[in-house]
C-alpha cells in the first residue's frame, strides 16, 4: 500500500471482483443485469487504461442519480427518425453507457449496409469514456467518431463563468497488426474528473487547469471543481467545445450549454446528447490500401528522431494499451483515497460486499 496525503492508502484490486461489484450494485438499483455489466465494465476499463477520473470513482454518482430517478434504470430508446444511414433516438433519460452502446451497434449495422452510419441520441446521460465505444467499432473494422456534450465547466474564451461543458469526443480506427489507433479528449485543459480525482487523493492541481469562481488561477482542486476549468489550447479549445455542443446537443434536440446537467448532480435530468458516426473503409473501395496507408503513417511516426527527454513515440491509444497490460500483469487496478471510501460506503448501503471486505 502507498500513501495518499492523508486520504487513505491506495489498494490494488483484481478486475473481475470489481466488475462483479459494480454489476451487483447497479442491478440492486433496478438496472437489468446485462446493462449493469456493461456500465461496470466501462468503468473498470477506464481504470485499466489509467483513466481513473472516469473509472469506478463515478459509480456512487451514478447510483445517486438512479436512486433519485434522474436516470431511468430501464433504458428503452425510441426511434424518432430513420432515413437509412441516419437514425435519431430518444434516450428517455436512460443510462448513458447503454444508450451509447446501442447507438454504436446501430451505426455499425447501418455502415455495413450504406458505408456510413450516423446515430444521434437525445436526452441521454453521462456515458463514461468515449473511447470505450469508438474502440469497439474499430475492433470490428470500422472508423468511428463519437461526440457528447456535458454540464457547464468551461468559460467561453475571455469569460469567467461556466457556459460550456468539457464536451469530449473520440475517434478510433483500425490500425496496424490488428491493433486500434484512438484518441479521446475533453476540450478543456483537463477532464473535470481529473480535478475530482486530485481532490480525492488530496493532491494539488497544476495552475493551468482551472480558475476559482472569482476567475483567479488555483492549485486547489476543491476550488477548481467550484470554479472554471480552462480550455485546452486557449481559444481553440473553446471553439471546438462550442461546435461539439452543436453536434451533440443542438443537432439531436438535446439540451445545450447551461441546460445540460452532469453526473455530479444527484437529482437533475442530464438532457445531454450524443452523436455517433461510423464509416466502413470497405465502402471506399480500397480496404487493403487503407491498411497499407495507416501502416505507412504509423511507421513514419515511430521512426522519427526523438526529442530530448523522450524514449519513444507512441501511436494514439498505445499509452492506454500499455497501461492496461501493465495493470493486468500487476494483478488489477489501483483505487485510492476518497473514491475507495465512497465505494465501500456504497457497497454497505447497497448490501453488496466490496472486494476485499469480509463477506
Amino acid at each position: 500500500m502507498e500513501n495518499s496525503s492523508g486520504h487513505g492508502s491506495p489498494v490494488r484490486l483484481a478486475v473481475e471482483p470489481l466488475r462483479e461489484f459494480g454489476t451487483r450494485v447497479l442491478a440492486g438499483l433496478g438496472v437489468p443485469v446485462e446493462d449493469a455489466a456493461l456500465v461496470a465494465d466501462s468503468l473498470v476499463q477506464a481504470d485499466l487504461w489509467g483513466h481513473s477520473s472516469h473509472g469506478l470513482l463515478r459509480l456512487p454518482w451514478y447510483a445517486a442519480r438512479l436512486r433519485s430517478g434522474a436516470v431511468r434504470a430501464g433504458t428503452e430508446p425510441v426511434v424518432l427518425s430513420d432515413t437509412g444511414p441516419l437514425v435519431l433516438l430518444d434516450g428517455r433519460d436512460g443510462i448513458g453507457q447503454v444508450l451509447a452502446e446501442h447507438a454504436r451497434r446501430l451505426a455499425v449495422e447501418r455502415a455495413r449496409t450504406h458505408g456510413v452510419g450516423v446515430v444521434g441520441v437525445r436526452d441521454s446521460n453521462h456515458f463514461g469514456t468515449a473511447m470505450y465505444f469508438t474502440r469497439r467499432a474499430a475492433q470490428e473494422g470500422f472508423v468511428a467518431v463519437l461526440t457528447t456534450n456535458a454540464s457547464p465547466a468551461m468559460a467561453p474564451w475571455g469569460g469567467r463563468e461556466k457556459r460550456l461543458g468539457t464536451n469530449p469526443w473520440s475517434i478510433a480506427a483500425p490500425g496496424p497488426d490488428g491493433r486500434v489507433v484512438a484518441v479521446d479528449i475533453a476540450n478543456t485543459a483537463v477532464a473535470r474528473g481529473k480535478i475530482h480525482l486530485a481532490h480525492s487523493r488530496g493532491e494539488p492541481i497544476p495552475e493551468a487547469w482551472a480558475l476559482t469562481a472569482d476567475g483567479a488561477p488555483t492549485t486547489d482542486p476543491a476550488e477548481g471543481v467550484l470554479g472554471v476549468v480552462l480550455p485546452m489550447a486557449g481559444h481553440k479549445g473553446y471553439a471546438i467545445s462550442f461546435l461539439v455542443d452543436v453536434l451533440s446537443g443542438a443537432l439531436t434536440g438535446s439540451a445545450v450549454g447551461t441546460g445540460v446537467h452532469g453526473p455530479y448532480e444527484p437529482d437533475e435530468r442530464s438532457r445531454c446528447g450524443h452523436l455517433v458516426l461510423v464509416l466502413d473503409p470497405e465502402a471506399f473501395g480500397d480496404r487493403a490500401g487503407y491498411e497499407a496507408r495507416v501502416r505507412q503513417l504509423a511507421e513514419e511516426v515511430r521512426s522519427v528522431p526523438l526529442a530530448e527527454g523522450f524514449e519513444q513515440v507512441f501511436l494514439p491509444g498505445e499509452v492506454e494499451d500499455r497501461a492496461e497490460a501493465a495493470n493486468l500483469a500487476a494483478g488489477g487496478v489501483v483505487l485510492a483515497g476518497q473514491a475507495l471510501a465512497e465505494l465501500r460506503a456504497l457497497g454497505t448501503s447497497a448490501g453488496v460486499p466490496f472486494p476485499g471486505e469480509a463477506r
